[in-house]
């Protein structure tokens, strides 16, 4: 049995790149479509339910507690000694604070937020979700 070396067939050198092509389209339209059903909530904190929650209108500025303790101002992280001047530099002339809590967080935590408020003369409201008391 002989092997054949011969080299008379040359190598493909062009590429058709009608197929790539295709493929970056569709991975483009499969994001595209994929990244709008995405929730964009920021930070996730399971709210307490009351029967009585009513929609917020006006400014406010949004202060949020995570499960864990850790505190942010219009979604960015804040420590807890920094707390005051944050909310007081993010004011703007905005009178109302909401409270945005994790039913997990602390009322150490509550306390904190609701001093922050009454020291800077704000409205203090508590953001809940609509729903049964167990």
């Amino acid at each position: 049995m002989s092997v054949d070396f011969n080299t008379e067939r040359k190598p493909l050198t062009a590429y058709s790149l009608a197929g790539l092509a295709d493929i970056v389209l569709l991975l483009l339209v499969f994001f595209l479509l994929t990244s709008s059903f995405i929730p964009q909530f920021g930070i996730q904190v399971d709210l307490p339910r009351t029967e009585t929650a009513a929609p917020n209108q006006g400014q406010y500025i949004t202060v949020s507690i995570s499960a864990d303790g850790t505190f942010y101002v219009e979604q960015q992280r804040v420590p807890r000694e920094r707390l005051l001047e944050v909310i007081r530099t993010e004011l703007k002339g905005r009178t109302t604070l909401v409270l945005r809590a994790d039913e997990n967080s602390t009322v150490k935590n509550f306390a904190a937020v609701g001093g922050i408020a009454r020291a800077l003369n704000l409205r203090f409201l508590m953001a809940t979700e609509r729903g049964q008391i167990n």
